[in-house]
């Protein structure tokens, strides 16, 4: 295995790169009509001198923070690439996006929505998807400029608290361009005042000039939190941090294996086990009970059986998954 991970050459890793955005757009019986592109950075401590690792002064460790790239509607992964562990800048962004994009060719009709935290909300960004037809819809930071602008928004929710003594939350929308933007952009601000009399304001930055405030915050942007259990399913389910590997490559190589892993997995719940217990299952709870099957193993001369017991606990999902790939086989 560590012969393996370090043979492959750049080259090599572009190609592995297209073949997970392949995989998971052969999933696609027709052209969707939209794809939600959800980006995230994970952490993935660094125990060596690996290249790319850099220290976080957030995380306070040395780390890796590689892109994470799923469908925000379904959690199909669409690929992973290693980056250093720190924020992402609009070049990387934009690299990923640029490339995905590319893919996306063979289905022209199909819109693409890019949804990310307030780390990727930059304005080389917010061009490059007004220039190549994607849709956005990221986290903002505050800023003075922007508390002022919402003012009358906090103050509403601070006096609906004051008025009801019950938690609220208040949604508006206005238009905001930074000194350093092209253009003004639409802001959507969200102010929840708890139990406790605390607010919480928050904002994002979107395309979308129609869709209502409290829909594009709640439904759109809130969804992308979907993506942290996707991602706990693959670190957790699939380790796909064991990154300790010297050379960047070397960890690429091993993180796409682990993105193929992924898109087995998923596929396999998605399709072989709907409707049954394990239709909703971890990646780790499948591992452990529908994979991990003790077995007789009985070598012959011109071949290898293995006799599986004859009653474990599910059994029958198991018979189900086996009739469907020797379908598939033959």
């Amino acid at each position: 295995m560590s012969r393996l991970e370090n043979y492959g050459k750049v080259k090599d890793l572009f190609r592995m790169f297209y073949a997970l955005i392949d995989n998971y757009l052969n999933t696609f019986p027709k052209p969707p009509k939209v794809i939600v592109l959800d980006v995230d950075p994970s952490l993935h401590y660094c125990h060596g001198h690996q290249q790319m690792s850099l220290f976080n002064a957030h995380e306070d460790e040395y780390c890796l923070m590689p892109f994470y790239v799923y469908d925000g509607l379904s959690g199909k992964l669409i690929t992973t690439v290693i980056r250093p562990g720190k924020t992402p800048t609009a070049h990387e962004i934009n690299a990923l996006l640029k490339r995905i994009v590319k893919k996306k060719e063979r289905f022209p009709k199909t819109r693409i929505i890019f949804r990310a935290d307030s780390h990727h909300s930059k304005p080389e960004v917010h061009n490059y998807c007004d220039n190549n037809g994607l849709k956005f819809i990221i986290g903002q930071e505050p800023n003075p400029v922007l508390n002022r602008l919402f003012a009358n928004t906090i103050s509403q929710a601070k006096l609906r608290y004051a008025n009801t003594r019950k938690p609220c939350t208040v949604f508006a929308s206005a238009t905001y361009q930074a000194s350093t933007w092209s253009k003004p952009r639409r802001i959507i601000c969200s102010v929840i005042v708890n139990k406790l009399g605390v607010e919480d304001v928050r904002y994002i930055v979107t395309s979308f000039e129609n869709a209502g405030a409290k829909y594009l915050y709640e439904t759109v942007y809130c969804g992308r939190g979907n993506a942290e259990r996707y991602i706990k399913d693959q670190k957790t389910g699939l380790n796909s941090d064991r990154t300790s590997c010297n050379k960047a490559t070397a960890n690429q190589f091993r993180i796409f294996l682990h993105a193929a892993a992924y898109q087995m997995m998923h596929a396999l719940r998605e399709n072989i086990l709907k409707g049954t217990s394990l239709a909703r299952a971890q990646f780790d709870t499948i591992r452990l009970k529908l994979l991990k099957v003790a077995a007789q193993v009985q070598v012959m001369k011109t071949k290898t059986i293995f006799h599986l017991p004859k009653h474990f606990p599910i059994q029958d999902i198991y018979e189900k998954a086996v009739r469907i790939f020797t379908a598939i086989r033959t």
